[in-house]
């Protein structure tokens, strides 16, 4: 029946129109992995998965990604009088106005390649039987969840167009240029979502290797080069013209927030603080 549901939810997702086939795939992906870990949510060693808790945590997801990204695909140019005026940005997002580089637009694309990471590190414990496949299964689960729920509520909230990118303030040379071929989702900057995306994808390689070698030395080093390189991609975001110091900020700290609340809520029940969520009601217990 879940096979069969996620056929169906995958079909009607890239009918959806101006949805990406590839983000449809990836909710795809995220209701497959909650069928095949369904029958055995219970035995993971680091991680708690429940039928009824990531049946609702995944539908919810999908449901943000899903109606972000139809927001994101209504985006339009507007009017000239209706575009922000640059001199209402925040004072340390006025020196980015007008900036676009295509080198290190393209330089922040190559370095998402290590969005890979969290499951690259998560396959090698399980490969060398430092984790079991349950806890490889969940894990997988808790970071489709996550990433669909960051890119859902960051293409939302773009979708509102607080102000353009940098580049659509250019006067010449290459962002002059940018700016003429600018889509309507260029006029929506504010948050970033390669930052959110590079922490969320930070926080979970952290995470994972904290929870599997609790005693190594090399997890100060681990979360570190996480963070460095989710960090080196906001910046080069900023260096390309894509967004201000502002997005990229606000998208970090939202990319960290929404991947500590999932793995919290999977944490295990011997933990002092955890959250819960259901169909009905969302909190957290304390334990003393």
């Amino acid at each position: 029946m879940f096979f069969s549901f996620n056929i169906i939810n995958y079909l009607f997702c890239v009918s959806v129109k101006r949805l990406d086939k590839f983000f449809c795939l990836r909710i795809a992906v995220a209701f497959l992995l909650l069928a095949s870990i369904s029958n055995a949510v219970f035995a993971a060693e680091h991680y708690e998965l429940s039928l009824k808790k990531d049946l609702s945590l995944t539908f919810a997801a999908a449901f943000t990604s899903v109606y972000g990204s139809y927001r994101y695909g209504q985006m339009e140019i507007p009017e000239p009088d209706e575009v922000f005026d640059s001199s209402r940005l925040l004072p340390w997002d006025k020196p980015v106005a007008g900036r676009y580089s295509k080198s290190a637009d393209r330089a922040s694309d190559w370095v998402s390649v290590l969005g890979v990471a969290p499951l690259a590190i998560g396959g090698i414990s399980w490969y060398r039987g430092d984790a079991d496949g349950y806890d490889f299964g969940a894990f997988s689960l808790m970071l489709v969840q996550a990433l669909a729920i960051q890119n859902g509520i960051n293409l939302m909230v773009r979708s509102l167009e607080f102000w353009p990118r940098p580049y659509v303030y250019g006067e010449d040379g290459a962002s002059l240029e940018k700016a003429r071929d600018a889509k309507g989702e260029a006029y929506g900057s504010f948050f970033s979502g390669h930052a959110s995306a590079a922490f969320t994808i930070a926080y979970f390689t952290g995470d994972w290797f904290s929870e599997v070698y609790p005693n190594s030395r090399y997890k100060g080093v681990v979360w570190a080069s996480a963070l460095s390189a989710a960090s080196l991609v906001g910046v080069l975001r900023i260096a390309a013209g894509k967004h201000y110091p502002t997005d990229v900020v606000v998208g970090a700290l939202v990319g960290t927030g929404v991947s500590f609340s999932v793995i919290e809520l999977h944490k295990k029940k011997g933990d002092k603080v955890s959250l819960y969520a259901d169909l009905n009601s969302l909190g957290f217990v304390a334990r003393f």
